[in-house]
């Protein structure tokens, strides 16, 4: 019955900030023993996993994102969120939010939100 929707601007300039939002209906982002991920998809290069904020607030993020990641929540909004800096074209693609299980892997994921592309463009 959870239900994640990914929300936040389409376009972003090359240089700056991506942020997603993810709003979870159905289920709170402190259940134990879950965790709320960033995942991505672009054009040939399947689904990459970004990173996680747990049922706890402890984040961990993929080693080749993790210098420009961050995930944040914010518990009273049933929120977490995504920033991803100095963003460049390579950074385009559909981005998800979902919750797993802290494989860090997206095949472990057992709810989705519908996906937002981004596109990173001047």
């Amino acid at each position: 019955q959870v239900q994640l929707q990914e929300s936040g601007p389409g376009l972003v300039k090359p240089s700056q900030t991506l942020s997603i939002t993810c709003t979870v209906s159905g289920g709170s982002i402190t259940t134990n023993y879950y965790y709320w991920s960033w995942i991505r998809q672009s054009p040939g290069k399947g689904l990459e996993w970004i990173g996680y904020i747990s049922y706890n607030g402890n984040t961990y993020y993929s080693p080749s994102l993790e210098s420009r990641t961050s995930i944040s929540r914010d518990t009273s909004k049933n929120q977490f969120t995504l920033q991803l800096s100095s963003v460049t074209p390579e950074d385009t693609a559909v981005y998800y939010c979902a919750r797993d299980y802290g494989a860090k892997a997206p095949e472990s994921a057992d709810a989705w939100g519908q996906g937002t592309l981004v596109t990173v463009s001047s």
